[in-house]
């Protein structure tokens, strides 16, 4: 992989996560993306000047390619980043697409006990969308794995339209299909558009299931070079001790993938041709969030929200979905302290 040397410092770490914790409300008016040195960083490798004769284009092909990458602050940002990363893939003929974003929520879904958290509406781009939190989808939501299809599946038609685009100004007809949740309240939706034109016809699994492949593999095998896409599939991205020993052949891997390992379910929709297109991850390190993101074109990159809550600084980027250490470590190595003694004076604010 080639870089643009270039005179802007240059952050360098190792990071990542395997846990996910309730995202404090946030001001999603106010945010900017910031990508500018923490003052209170603990060392900054200075990139060396390029000479002469290595700037010879401007052309965006020769850029970072994780520049590309901005943490969206408001859902209509995040659906925008979403159906873009979908587009180019599709252009570069993939056509079997994984993505995993966060959902929309109410600013007062905090207020546990206190507060019945209604469903969102987010079509129209009215309310509020500016207003919403972009949450994770994690343990934190008060109704569960449905409520987080409630959430997830106006979020699954607000990005299938933008890929789909209007033909005289007129969107494409969605339809939902629940069958594909043989329970009923497992949270799982089928998402099928119906454009003028069937080849431009996109279908959309909603939070599967490993019992939701071989559904997977049917829709997939009848759509041809049609878009297929899974959206926050229930199984995570990183592995426990079970899904590490289903990726095994032989024996121990068969028993393992039996008891839930995801192993054999992931092989088969590689084999079918699924490969996570974008992704954006959400949860607290050091007492702050921090985000994990990726397309199919770049790193992961993650970022730690500033004290002030209006921010977002970029830590770095790893070929690999860092872990939960290696934020850790990153944020270290940047002097990024607890938020409790950030919080009390007794480290320096991260600004």
């Amino acid at each position: 992989m080639k870089f643009i040397h270039c005179s802007v410092p240059l952050f360098i770490s190792f990071s990542s996560a395997s846990a996910f914790a309730p995202l404090q409300a946030q001001n999603q008016a106010t945010r900017r993306l910031h990508t500018s040195t923490p003052k209170n960083a603990a060392f900054v490798l200075q990139s060396t000047e390029a000479s002469s004769s290595e700037i010879t284009t401007t052309s965006e092909s020769n850029a970072d390619p994780n520049s590309k990458i901005n943490v969206p602050f408001t859902f209509n940002d995040m659906v925008r980043e979403a159906s873009l990363a979908m587009s180019d893939a599709k252009a570069e003929g993939i056509n079997r697409q994984i993505i995993r974003v966060l959902l929309p929520r109410d600013p007062n879904s905090g207020n546990l006990g206190q507060y019945f958290e209604e469903d969102i509406e987010v079509e129209g781009g009215g309310r509020a969308t500016q207003e919403l939190l972009l949450a994770p989808p994690d343990e934190s939501w008060q109704g569960g794995i449905m409520q987080l299809y409630r959430a997830a599946l106006p979020s699954a038609k607000e990005i299938l339209r933008k890929v789909s685009g209007e033909v005289g100004g007129v969107p494409p007809k969605l339809v939902e299909d629940r069958s594909v949740d043989e329970s009923g309240v497992d949270g799982v939706g089928l998402l099928m558009t119906q454009s003028n034109n069937p080849k431009d016809d996109i279908s959309c699994f909603i939070q599967p299931l490993q019992e939701t492949v071989d559904a997977i593999e049917n829709i997939s095998a009848q759509a041809g070079e049609r878009l297929c896409v899974l959206m926050n599939p229930q199984w995570r991205n990183v592995d426990d001790a079970l899904d590490s020993a289903s990726k095994n052949e032989g024996i121990l891997g068969s028993l393992a993938s039996f008891l839930g390992g995801k192993g054999t379910s992931l092989k088969r929709l590689e084999d079918a041709g699924y490969q996570e297109v974008y992704c954006i991850e959400g949860y607290v390190c050091k007492g702050g969030n921090v985000r994990l993101m990726k397309r199919f074109d770049t790193d992961w990159v993650v970022f730690a929200e500033n004290d002030s809550e209006t921010d977002f600084v970029r830590l770095g980027n790893m070929e690999v979905r860092p872990t939960y250490q290696d934020v850790d470590k990153m944020l270290d190595d940047m002097g990024i302290s607890l938020k409790y003694a950030r919080d009390i004076g007794l480290a320096p604010k991260l600004e």
